[in-house]
């Protein structure tokens, strides 16, 4: 059985997201994607919480786990026997940062691939950073996600006064 992780923060999963999560079922057996347990970063949404959106959002694409881990991807990537990594690639910016973490989680261990997957062209602007900005200032993000996400969102974040 083919295996590959799609790790990220995820907060919140976007339609970006999804759109790599359903292409790369076509390419494996299983697709695991892996929230990051980094409360670090300031997240708007828990693990658990992130974990619940992608698994509602994903229940219907076959062969699609969702887990979290901390610590070093390669090490959880050994813990489900996985040993290709994808990453969705927007711009040259995200290239350079991905490479680097490609090319140390192959220092890490030699047999561990990455693969960059280019989002739909619609989405190769969206990051979870804007969805949340966008949203905070009023505008419609109901677009750009999940229908449970933008629920989410609406709970959670208020709308800037006058927007």
């Amino acid at each position: 059985m083919r295996t590959a992780v799609y790790p990220g923060s995820f907060d919140p999963l976007t339609n970006g997201h999804l759109d790599i999560i359903r292409r790369v079922t076509h390419l494996f057996d299983r697709v695991l994607v892996a929230v990051l347990e980094n409360e670090g970063k300031a997240p708007l949404f828990s693990v658990n919480e992130r974990k619940e959106l992608i698994a509602r959002c994903t229940r219907e694409i076959p062969g699609v786990e969702v887990h979290s881990f901390s610590g070093l991807l390669v090490d959880f990537m050994g813990r489900v026997n996985a040993n290709v990594v994808v990453r969705g690639i927007r711009a040259v910016s995200d290239y350079e940062y991905e490479l680097q973490m490609a090319l140390m989680n192959r220092d890490l261990n030699a047999s561990v691939e990455t693969i960059f997957m280019l989002p739909a062209v619609e989405y190769t602007y969206v990051s979870s950073r804007l969805v949340k900005e966008v949203f905070r200032l009023g505008g419609d993000v109901a677009r750009l996600v999940p229908a449970p996400v933008l629920e989410s969102l609406k709970q959670r974040l208020p709308v800037a006064a006058g927007a």
